[in-house]
């Protein structure tokens, strides 16, 4: 098994990351990076717009997202829709991260499988089945809202996957390189590779559901012990050939 052979042997010594990676904060998405705390009516009128968009995408899809559809079904200003999200991206970007935050709040502290309680390797089930749902009833509002491939895994929701993915494989493998093996369960996850495999392809949930757990699986299972180098019989060289005794002949 490939994977057995490379992570038995000794692994390089890896960085200590600057901040803890096992500690997850809730994402918090009803303010921006320079809005420490909203009034109570815009609190409102930012939920107002996000249930507006919600609607929107449920009857038209993302292509019916605009801006200006968006403060028209909230019965508001297009100029308040700018202020609040700045451009379309920032808006569709505002609603993915509150679905992503319900799912982070449900791996945190739900119920089991997917929250505390229930086995790490359950876990690690359930909690891919859950992303690949939410992912399958929104891939659009997801592909629209991806960020560039340069800051993709330095999102706010990505990086939370990841450290719960972190947490969950350092109890089931101790010891190993579980900071690269984190990327390679999220890669199974991007929305571009269901959007390939569901739409593309045409594969059922079930059998992307299933493709999950195998992978999971192989990645956690136990590595095998790493075998021991074959001990060979030092050779012989014609001067380290023992002594005959005087008057032997020998034989061809």
């Amino acid at each position: 098994m490939l994977y057995a052979v490379v992570m038995s042997s000794a692994l390089p010594p890896c960085p200590k990351p600057q901040e803890p990676v096992d500690t997850i904060q809730l994402l918090e998405v009803g303010t921006g990076p320079d809005e420490p705390c909203l009034r109570a009516d815009a609190a409102r009128n930012r939920a107002r717009l996000l249930e507006a968009a919600t609607r929107l995408i449920a009857e038209h899809g993302v292509a019916g997202v605009t801006m200006e559809a968006v403060a028209a079904a909230a019965k508001v200003g297009k100029g308040t829709v700018f202020r609040r999200f700045g451009d379309r991206t920032g808006l569709l970007t505002a609603l993915l991260d509150h679905s992503s935050a319900r799912l982070q709040a449900d791996f945190l502290a739900g119920p089991p499988p997917l929250g505390p309680g229930a086995p790490p390797r359950e876990r690690l089930h359930a909690f891919g089945v859950a992303v690949l749902h939410l992912c399958a009833d929104q891939l659009d509002l997801q592909l629209a809202a991806l960020p560039e491939p340069t800051r993709r895994h330095l999102h706010p929701s990505t990086q939370a996957m990841r450290a719960h993915l972190l947490v969950l494989l350092r109890q089931l493998l101790p010891g190993e390189d579980c900071e690269l093996l984190a990327p390679v369960l999220l890669a199974y996850l991007d929305p571009a590779l269901i959007h390939h495999l569901s739409r593309q392809l045409g594969m059922p949930m079930a059998r992307l559901e299933a493709g999950w757990c195998d992978l999971a699986d192989r990645i956690t299972a136990a590595p095998l012990a790493a075998a021991p180098p074959a001990v060979r019989a030092p050779r012989t060289s014609p001067t380290d050939a023992p002594a005959r005794p005087a008057g032997t002949v020998s034989r061809p």
